[in-house]
């Protein structure tokens, strides 16, 4: 366990009457479920927004093998939740990743991909913009969980990439979100409508 380290939060939930339990997303250490104390405060449920950037302290304490974590923020993409699609986009890119990845594997080039898209996400005057990356960040969690295949080439204009995107729906929902974890692509197709209407 990495005692410090930026991270991206992506999940979290009530625990406890004051607390929380969340999901972060390291470079070096990979996915680790940590309890927050005081999560569910004002304060801090600024600082577990899905696609935040933190800094994150973690402890152990003796006879729990539950880490703690104490977070502080970086970068705020809470701003980006009031905007229907780009929060489509982080609710959908978060989940996603909680839900798939094992817990305390480094995935060094997924953690450097998400944070690069959703700064994409953050900066892009549409999603035309950002969707590419989209595309490669799920063919990148793809291929880093063992699904690979070749990298789907550029797609010349909009209707190729939402072909692209249709594509890959299919594949994550069979290879990677089946079962227990199909809720989770309720998130995806809340983001391609809101895709779709852009024409």
């Amino acid at each position: 366990m990495i005692p410090r380290a930026s991270a991206l939060v992506l999940a979290a939930r009530p625990q406890g009457e004051t607390g929380a339990m969340a999901r972060i997303f390291t470079a070096d250490a990979g996915l680790i479920a940590a309890y927050v104390a005081g999560g569910r405060g004002r304060q801090m449920r600024a600082v577990l927004v899905p696609g935040n950037r933190v800094s994150a302290e973690f402890t152990t304490r003796p006879g729990s093998g539950l880490p703690f974590a104490r977070l502080e923020l970086e970068h705020s993409r809470a701003a980006l939740m009031t905007e229907p699609l780009p929060a489509a986009a982080i609710q959908w890119t978060c989940a996603l990743t909680a839900a798939t990845l094992p817990e305390r594997q480094p995935y060094p080039a997924l953690h450097q991909a998400l944070d690069a898209l959703l700064a994409a996400i953050a900066f892009a005057p549409s999603a035309r913009g950002w969707v590419g990356g989209l595309i490669g960040y799920e063919t990148l969690l793809l291929s880093e969980l063992g699904y690979g295949g070749e990298a789907p080439a550029p797609a010349p204009d909009w209707p190729a990439q939402i072909a692209q995107l249709a594509q890959l729906e299919r594949r994550l929902a069979h290879y990677l979100l089946a079962g227990a974890r199909s809720d989770v692509m309720g998130a995806r197709l809340l983001l391609t409508e809101r895709l779709c209407r852009m024409g």
